[in-house]
């Protein structure tokens, strides 16, 4: 029986492995690398490159270069996250005569499906000439909140490749897999999971050989890209601002600053500063133009703030979701190159109280528990059964435009339910069934998946006939929907195709208009959490004062004791922006500390080297007067 590949098919990256004797392990790909960049070009010449040869040409060659074809993969054109993205790159993206997305390399357009088969063809290849034998499946990962679409549209990829994918697995349930928690050891385990595009996080319960998945929630579209467009946001701005030239619009200028913006990415997460240069970075009728900055760590945690609070929200969102409190959780794993960043380990810390595991390498995890899960279906792994779960609820719409709930948002699949409907009007001979995935109410304001149109049923009052709709969803996720009359036993089904799907900003919208009392309770925590920052500071600021009270003016002292009043006054009122307005001016004031302190302390630096010089002076003089005595 030849192997079956485990695949984490990134945004940014992906890498393959295998199960192995008494463990999985990573393959490294023709190029002797263990990750292999999500990117395939066409050359000048014409040629196809896939991965490290077509990320090496992609400066000189942006256009017909494709990247991050994991965020349009299983999306229709007219979408929000399609519209983001088409702005963003720097290839072409068009409609398709379905409405679908399509991708312009060379003189050709391709769907998303066929971009990453041409992935999932390379790592086929590579691991076919690394192992020695022919590879014909494959366990293949996506984000924990993929919709079905985007699942079906990803395992279409891997058989575009020519791969039977045995199964689509969840990320952070992978991950989860890889580390081993599959003992006799009772275990409550949160998979916290930033990549290059998405993000995910799980509330996973595993004891005595069971991993099952409590909830589930993540954003699709928001991973360490979005880090890198924030740099390339930066650093627009401050050479419009050095040289008047504005190079947004400059698609090879982007792609020299993608590529440079990553690289200060990771360099900070092991230095305080970096230096981004990039000479000729474009060119005036004076001249060439180049780019010299300085990056520090303070300064990309401030450009990546907001990304990681969302992160931490939806995991906030998924432990109120799970049956747990964050309290009860035991372990965190970090999972993704993203998280390498310091201060995501340290708010991860912050936020469960507890250091994060991360004794496997991020980038591989994923690709490691996908070959766990191969490992399951060679019969080399025993006893562990994995639970999963589908993230949003699955329905019908009914009469009065109502959406009735057939599956709920985090149930363990593979599963299957039933339920019993009937016609609205006398004499009803068909039925049209709406499949809808969502949270709220009424059908409208959840998304279609799909549609299909049951007929044959005999004349009768309305309310009489019997219609059974099923929903099956099998271990990938993917959705399979069927309604029966009883009286006749006339069928129709549908298994629904990777068309359009929501956003994961518009589920977690969709999620959020659902809740009762939403908005006043989010306003209410969010004063909370700023009275909570406010605190802090004072606190801050008051510590400041007692330990340096002798060292610094009073005036100095006096301003921040105003500015602490101030911002006790503000946390009485509702008012939000008022409160943060006092909060920067006593941050503000209380750097003043800092800054005497440092003053003070150079100034008695000086002191001591003149000391130090008078003392060579006197010295000089000394051994001349010693040796005038002589003589």
């Amino acid at each position: 029986m030849s192997k079956i590949l485990g695949i984490d098919l990134g945004t940014t990256n992906s890498a393959f492995a295998v199960y192995e004797g008494d463990g999985p392990r990573i393959l490294e790909n023709a190029e002797g690398n263990r990750t292999t960049p999500s990117m395939v070009a066409i050359s000048k010449n014409d040629e196809r490159l896939v991965g490290q040869p077509a990320k090496r040409q992609a400066v000189t060659n942006p256009e017909d270069t494709i990247h991050g074809i994991k965020r349009l993969i299983g999306h229709d054109f007219d979408e929000e996250a399609v519209q983001k993205q088409k702005e963003i790159v720097s290839y072409e993206i068009t409609e398709g005569d379905d409405g679908g997305v399509l991708v312009s390399m060379g003189d050709k357009t391709y769907r998303p499906e066929q971009i990453s088969a041409e992935i999932i063809s390379k790592i086929k290849q590579d691991a076919e000439e690394k192992l020695g034998e022919e590879i014909e499946e494959a366990v293949i990962t996506v984000p924990a909140y993929f919709s079905d679409s985007q699942r079906q549209a990803t395992k279409d990829a891997g058989e575009i490749a020519g791969l039977e994918v045995k199964r689509i697995i969840n990320e952070p349930t992978a991950a989860a897999l890889a580390y081993g928690f599959k003992d006799d050891d009772e275990k409550k385990i949160a998979v916290y999971d930033l990549g290059g595009g998405t993000f995910d996080i799980s509330i996973i319960e595993t004891g005595e050989g069971v991993v099952e998945v409590q909830s589930s929630l993540g954003d699709s579209h928001m991973g360490g890209n979005d880090f890198d467009s924030a740099i390339i946001d930066w650093i627009i701005d401050e050479f419009e601002s050095d040289t008047g030239i504005d190079i947004s619009d400059d698609r090879l200028a982007l792609q020299r600053l993608d590529e440079a913006a990553e690289e200060a990415k990771i360099e900070l997460s092991n230095t305080e500063e970096t230096e981004i240069n990039i000479p000729f970075l474009t060119s005036t009728d004076e001249g060439p133009e180049h780019l010299q900055l300085k990056l520090t760590r303070a300064k990309l945690e401030q450009l990546v703030e907001e990304y990681i609070d969302r992160s931490l929200d939806i995991t906030e969102k998924a432990v109120d979701e799970s049956p747990f409190s964050k309290d009860e959780i035991d372990e965190v794993i970090l999972v993704g190159g993203q998280t390498r960043m310091p201060k995501i380990s340290e708010r991860v810390e912050d936020f469960f109280g507890i250091s994060p595991n991360k004794s496997i390498n991020p980038d591989e995890v994923v690709a490691l528990g996908a070959a766990v899960q191969a490992g399951i279906f060679q019969d080399d792994v025993q006893d562990v059964l994995l639970l999963d779960v589908t993230p949003l609820s699955l329905g019908i719409e009914t009469m009065g435009g109502v959406f009735t709930e057939i599956i709920e948002a985090n149930t363990t699949i593979p599963t299957s339910r039933d339920k019993t409907f009937s016609t609205a009007e006398d004499n009803q001979t068909s039925v049209e069934i709406k499949v809808l995935q969502g949270e709220r109410a009424m059908a409208e304001d959840n998304q279609m998946l799909g549609r299909f149109i049951l007929d044959g049923i005999p004349p009768a009052p309305r309310g009489t006939p019997k219609i059974d709709v099923t929903f099956d969803i099998d271990a990938d996720g993917i959705l399979n929907v069927s309604a029966e009359d009883q009286e006749t036993g006339k069928e129709q089904s549908i298994e629904i195709e990777a068309t359009s799907d929501l956003s994961e900003e518009e589920i977690e919208e969709m999620k959020e208009e659902a809740e009762k009392h939403k908005e006043e309770d989010e306003k209410k925590k969010e004063r909370a959490k700023k009275r909570n920052q406010a605190d802090q500071l004072i606190h801050t600021a008051e510590e400041a004062i007692d330990e340096n009270e002798d060292a610094i003016d009073d005036s100095i002292i006096a301003d921040i004791e105003d500015k602490i009043e101030a911002v006790e006054d503000a946390k009485e009122s509702d008012d939000i922006d008022k409160l943060d307005e006092a909060t920067e001016a006593l941050s503000d004031a209380t750097r003043q500390i800092g800054e005497a302190m440092q003053k003070q302390a150079q100034a008695e630096e000086n002191q001591n080297q003149d000391s130090d010089d008078e003392d060579v002076r006197d010295a000089e003089v000394e051994e001349e007067e010693s040796d005038e005595s002589e003589e």
